[in-house]
């Protein structure tokens, strides 16, 4: 005789139950609406769900999922703070902008912006469980980009809501890349028309009122934009230091898949004279950035003023050695040159300089992308991000 187990029921409420839950909701809008009208505004209009598959909270942009049992054990104070921070990840595009990242260490990352804003707005009272950190605020340049730069990557894990996890799960937006597009524009537009109510009421503050700036005009961080390129740039890692298990059994001695790595890149250094140490040192830094974040096969220097003036290659274990090289006035297209005189194959270049030049050269089969210490710069091909 074979026994069946019953399948487990999903845990449902009451009318009478539902209805506590939703007035416990309702009335952390209505107290964010009287005391914090910008955050209030966009909470007002975001539509709330109770789900017992959540474990804290969740949003992925279109609406905010929270657990029963989660919010019995916040008060009214905590439970307005997890209101607020629901409707601050879309607000920030924190749902938009994963990308290829780690979701469980963005979503951390995340948590620390959101929580330091409402922290210092007196906004409710953050739960025990929630991630705050000055030092790691200040470390990551206050923002989840910078801030998921420093985090070590600890998995993938589902938990929520314990200490050193995130407060919620903040989900990636759904549908296309173009329907996400469109989501975020509506919310800039929802930011925009909340922080002119607030304003009006005089209860925005100056803090707010930059962080709605930054939402609404936002300063592109160049790693973002090459992150875009990866998704080309891609390769298989095979190795032959352990073997495939899989046809093992066949007596084929294959390569095991190590995972994922970026190709080899190439950077142009922009040694001109208009260039000076300091601007060298900040070039220093985000070619460290590019190789320890990107991990390359290869990382190429290309060192250039009107002509290529030095050329050194890193692999991963080797130690940069930023330096000058040069001086004289300025040319990108010996560069190019070089690239194809000396058989350097990248799958991205990216040029560090002023862009004070009208010499492009001839542009190659990869992407390029211009990081420019100057604003309003233009280039024929390309893609141009400011250093921040």
């Amino acid at each position: 005789m074979t026994s069946v187990m019953a399948k487990e029921e999903p845990r449902t409420l009451t009318p009478v139950e539902e209805k506590k839950y939703m007035t416990r909701l309702a009335k952390a809008k209505t107290g964010l609406i009287l005391e914090h009208p910008f955050i209030g505004t966009v909470a007002l209009n975001m539509p709330f769900l109770l789900d017992f598959s959540v474990k804290t909270a969740a949003t992925n942009g279109k609406n905010v999922k929270f657990s029963p049992d989660f919010m019995d054990t916040l008060n009214d104070e905590e439970l307005k703070f997890l209101v607020a921070h629901e409707c601050m990840h879309p607000m920030l595009e924190h749902n938009y902008r994963r990308n290829s990242r780690q979701a469980r260490r963005w979503n951390k990352a995340a948590d620390y912006v959101i929580n330091k804003l409402l922290v210092d707005e007196s906004i409710g009272k953050m739960p025990k469980v929630g991630l705050y950190s000055d030092d790691i605020y200040k470390a990551g340049n206050g923002t989840s980009d910078g801030i998921y730069n420093i985090l070590e990557d600890d998995g993938d894990g589902d938990e929520y809501g314990g200490d050193g996890d995130p407060l919620d799960d903040c989900q990636d937006g759904d549908g296309t890349p173009a329907e996400q597009a469109q989501e975020q524009a509506e919310w800039k537009v929802r930011v925009a028309q909340a922080a002119q109510s607030a304003k009006m009421m005089g209860k925005l503050s100056a803090n707010m009122e930059r962080v709605v700036g930054e939402i609404l005009q936002p300063k592109v961080d160049w790693r973002d934009v090459l992150q875009r390129f990866l998704v080309k740039c891609r390769t298989d890692n095979r190795s032959f230091a352990r073997f495939n298990r899989r046809f093992l059994p066949q007596g084929l001695f294959l390569p095991s898949v190590s995972g994922e790595v970026m190709g080899e890149i190439l950077v142009a250094v922009d040694c001109s004279g208009s260039i000076d140490a300091k601007t060298i040192a900040q070039f220093a830094g985000e070619i460290q950035a590019i190789k320890d974040d990107m991990t390359p096969t290869k990382v190429h220097v290309v060192y250039f003023d009107s002509e290529v003036s030095h050329y050194e290659v890193y692999e991963h274990d080797d130690t940069l050695n930023i330096q000058p090289h040069g001086g004289g006035g300025t040319d990108f297209a010996p560069v190019f040159d070089y690239m194809v005189a000396y058989g350097i194959e990248p799958v991205a270049v990216v040029f560090l300089t002023d862009l004070c030049c009208s010499s492009f050269g001839i542009p190659p089969d990869c992407p390029v992308l211009w990081v420019s210490t100057e604003q309003d710069m233009s280039a024929p091909f390309g893609e141009i991000v400011e250093m921040n």
